[in-house]
């Protein structure tokens, strides 16, 4: 491993990061050379908890030994094979253990290299199934404000974070319209778990259909918690209304479960948590660990059988990707999924939710703390901005908790929190009470 001590002698003007403040980042860099369980370890010596599993995807813990052992057998074993018109045996075990994992009919996997393509492979798996079904007039996708679906064409058009989207506009899809978001401070904040505020901003669906008929749209996409812009929690009975109205008018319902999924909810998928099924989940992060990049849609019998109605000789579907189920990559979620049925996941999320929930909530009452919101391991607490400066508060209070050992995600006016499933109660509450004292600190900054 290269010798990261002396900074200086790293150009760092050669790494183009993303979604980073470069000029910010490389007045003080952030470099870690080794991790191990809950903790990373930088190249001066720190030792930081990582509150966020990484990117939400690290929850089993950094450099498990035994995803290391079978990534490190695959790589002897078979290092690459061909994605299309040939495969290798785990890929099918793999697809099928996901099947088996995820909730009613959804028993088919289509594998892609990460979130991001996960998404727009379900956008395209939709429209080519309406289209298969007779209904190519189907083209139209509906996202939600606030949502985020990865950096793909697809995925900023169906998604409703503005600064994700306004570079890049001319680009996006045709036909897109989203949904209100669910968060409202007035009549929600500080809710535990799922608001009961809000359930009627499903009807909204509704409207779009009268707008653009229900012979126009062909999917409807959602995270049932929304992760990035700050841990939106679905109101209670509104994925359910969500999932009513798709039915009655034969639009697809795709949960974006790329964050929630493999555990992070306390259950395999954010689905079997909210009891409603969706027509296909989008999947990434966690079902490695994070150790490699995979992910995949998982999609119903119907929508798996219409496709299979094509011609036997041509391509079944005109679209893959050149690591679609890379053995090193198939390899370590296999590894990591025995982790998550050996240790216990669900179970063990489930058992630290409420002790997690108690302290996050605890925060309630501090300075410019205008909300916490949490379900499963996952928790937003947002500040009030400070006038003129949107966002300020949110950066300066999560850099002073990496500074004190604690990490944290930094979006907007709003510090996410997603520890690791293995977190200990002391760990937790070491993390909370140093983001009190923190806040408390830049109480008064401008």
């Amino acid at each position: 491993m290269e010798d990261i001590k002396h900074q200086s002698d790293i150009d760092l003007e050669s790494y183009f990061m993303g979604f980073t403040p470069n000029r910010l980042f490389k007045r003080k860099p952030r470099l870690f050379e080794r991790a191990e369980g809950n903790y990373l370890y930088g190249s001066n010596g720190e030792k930081v908890f990582d509150g966020f599993s990484g990117l939400w995807c690290s929850g089993m813990g950094h450099c498990h030994p035994k995803i290391a052992e079978a990534v490190g057998r695959q790589m002897r074993e078979l290092d690459y094979v061909a994605a299309f018109n040939m495969s290798h045996p785990k890929a099918f075990r793999l697809a099928e253990r996901i099947g088996a994992m995820a909730p009613g009919d959804l028993n088919h996997v289509f594998f892609t290299t990460g979130g991001s393509d996960a998404v727009d492979t379900a956008l395209k798996i939709a429209t080519g199934y309406h289209r298969l079904k007779g209904d190519a007039t189907r083209f139209r996708m509906i996202g939600r404000e606030r949502g985020y679906h990865g950096v793909g064409f697809g995925g900023i058009s169906v998604g409703g974070m503005v600064a994700n989207r306004k570079m890049f506009a001319t680009l996006m899809i045709p036909g897109v319209d989203h949904l209100p978001h669910t968060h409202s401070l007035p009549d929600m904040a500080f809710s535990k778990g799922q608001p009961n505020w809000g359930a009627h901003l499903a009807s909204d669906l509704e409207r779009l259909v009268a707008l653009h008929d229900a012979s126009s749209i062909a999917a409807v996409i959602v995270e049932p918690m929304a992760g990035s812009t700050g841990v939106l929690v679905p109101p209670t009975g509104y994925l359910e209304a969500l999932r009513r109205i798709c039915t009655k008018h034969g639009i697809l319902l795709i949960f974006d479960e790329v964050i929630c999924g493999f555990g992070r909810m306390g259950e395999n998928f954010a689905a079997q948590r909210f009891n409603v099924k969706p027509d296909m989940i989008t999947f990434a992060k966690t079902v490695t660990n994070g150790t490699q990049p995979l992910g995949g849609v998982i999609m119903t019998d119907e929508i798996f059988n219409t496709f299979m109605t094509t011609p036997e000789q041509q391509n079944t579907i005109f679209h893959g990707y050149t690591y679609s189920a890379h053995p090193v990559a198939v390899a370590a979620a296999c590894a990591a999924l025995d982790i998550f049925e050996e240790e216990g996941v669900p179970a063990r999320v489930r058992a630290l939710e409420r002790t997690f929930e108690e302290l996050i909530h605890s925060l309630k009452g501090e300075p410019n703390v205008v909300d916490v919101r949490n379900i499963g391991l996952g928790a937003g607490v947002e500040f009030a901005p400070i006038d003129g400066k949107p966002g300020q508060r949110g950066y300066q209070i999560t850099e002073a908790l990496l500074d004190r050992g604690f990490y944290s995600r930094w979006t907007g006016d709003n510090a996410t929190l997603a520890p690791p499933f293995f977190s200990t109660e002391s760990e937790l509450a070491q993390m909370i009470e140093t983001m009190r004292q923190v806040i408390r600190e830049h109480a008064t900054m401008n």
